[in-house]
């Protein structure tokens, strides 16, 4: 079961996520925003590819989110994406970069994301993304 939480006495279930991104400001942003915002709880970052598969090995089946950049340090984040392949079903991953182009959206459909945002522009539908997922153990 996941982290709880206390909110306005209720007990809400965070959903555990990792986080893979390797511009320091802009993960600690997102943490933030999405623990003020959604129910989910960035329980790991990475900045290079190597790391998130550390963490995917780490955490197994205890994530509920990947969100992936796919420009990373010291390599591409399709790798990261390559290795959430053989997720469980209800595991989600989410690509977040700056280089969501009709070829990039394209390629991570075929790797298996749920869902594609652009940093510059769809930050706004990202965070409802978020905001919308709800664990299905509850």
């Amino acid at each position: 079961m996941g982290f709880e939480q206390k909110n306005f006495g209720e007990t809400q279930v965070a959903i555990k996520a990792v986080l893979v991104d390797d511009d320091k400001g802009l993960r600690d942003c997102l943490i933030t925003v999405l623990e003020e915002l959604t129910d989910v709880r960035v329980v790991g970052v990475a900045q290079t590819p190597a790391e998130a598969v550390g963490l995917m090995a780490r955490y197994e089946q205890d994530w509920q989110l990947f969100i992936v950049d796919i420009d990373l340090r010291n390599g591409s984040g399709l790798s990261v994406l390559e290795a959430c392949r053989h997720r469980a079903p209800e595991q989600i991953v989410i690509v977040l970069t700056n280089l969501a182009t009709p070829q990039v959206r394209e390629r991570c459909r075929r790797l298996g994301v749920d869902a594609v945002f652009d940093k510059a522009r769809e930050l706004d539908k990202f965070f409802e993304r978020c905001k919308a997922l709800k664990l299905a153990a509850c």
